[in-house]
């Protein structure tokens, strides 16, 4: 089987105008793009240009909310369950119009003594998105280390599982990013093996440097050869600061594709 790849254009690209990132990653060799933020574009210009380029928008980000003031999104938030059920809803209409298959909904930072409200939140907050939601997306929940944003609500995938184990929705899922994974918990393949019947979607980057792939501590032919031994029918995307431009360092993606 061959493994199926997603540029993120929010990372990737950069020198280009948004939509022209869509075009840039096709005749790159990936076959569909995902992005964080797509919301200061109109949907329908984002439409067109995936179908004029023949590409499929994998996946969002439910709006983040201030990032400057340091807001990350408001899932697990217990104060904000209006903020975030705006952004869903407004997430949700790009993620229909552009037929994308997948949300991820941000958590938020919280003080870590609000920890359970802050679950009762998210459960909450989450079983309402669920439910706004048809078969044909899913809700991604994705732990981001505690270097990167160290107050996030969950850093772990073990959490994350844990999270929804009780949260019980078919439709809501792990989003299995391994830079994240690898330096909060390590143990990638077993830990790959382990989440298996939890996993929506993948994400690839090298640690520490969170360059392309093929740099850094993880063995990223290993993450490759049991996706395909695990038959993995999603896409994984390639969610990375390249090290100069984006083309000069797709040699990894070459590499893939010919496995």
């Amino acid at each position: 089987m061959s493994l199926r790849f997603s540029a993120n254009i929010s990372m990737l690209f950069t020198d280009l105008p948004f939509v022209a990132r869509i075009k840039a990653a096709k005749e790159a060799g990936f076959a569909a793009v995902e992005c964080h933020f797509p919301y200061d574009i109109p949907k329908a210009l984002i439409k067109s240009t995936l179908i004029d380029a023949g590409m499929v928008m994998n996946g969002i980000n439910t709006p983040a909310g201030d990032m400057k003031a340091g807001e990350f999104g408001f899932a697990a938030l217990p104060s904000r369950s209006d903020d975030f059920k705006r952004g869903f809803e407004l997430a949700l209409t790009y993620a229909t119009e552009l037929n994308c298959e997948s949300i991820h909904c941000l958590s938020g930072h919280i003080n870590p003594a609000d920890r359970q409200r802050a679950s009762d939140a998210f459960q909450a907050n989450m079983h309402w998105a669920a439910q706004q939601i048809d078969d044909d997306i899913t809700l991604l929940i994705e732990p981001l280390n505690h270097i990167d944003r160290p107050t996030y609500f969950v850093s772990r995938s073990d959490d994350v599982v844990a999270l929804l184990r009780e949260l019980n929705h078919p439709r809501v899922k792990l989003l299995f990013d391994i830079y994240h994974i690898q330096i909060m918990e390590g143990d990638l393949l077993r830990r790959l093996e382990r989440h298996w019947p939890f996993i929506g979607h993948v994400q690839i980057a090298s640690v520490p440097s969170r360059h392309e792939p093929d740099d850094g501590e993880i063995n990223i032919k290993s993450i490759f050869n049991a996706l395909i031994a695990k038959q993995w029918q999603g896409w994984i995307g390639a969610e990375y600061n390249p090290r100069g431009t984006t083309n000069q360092g797709l040699n990894w993606l070459a590499q893939a594709q010919s496995q």
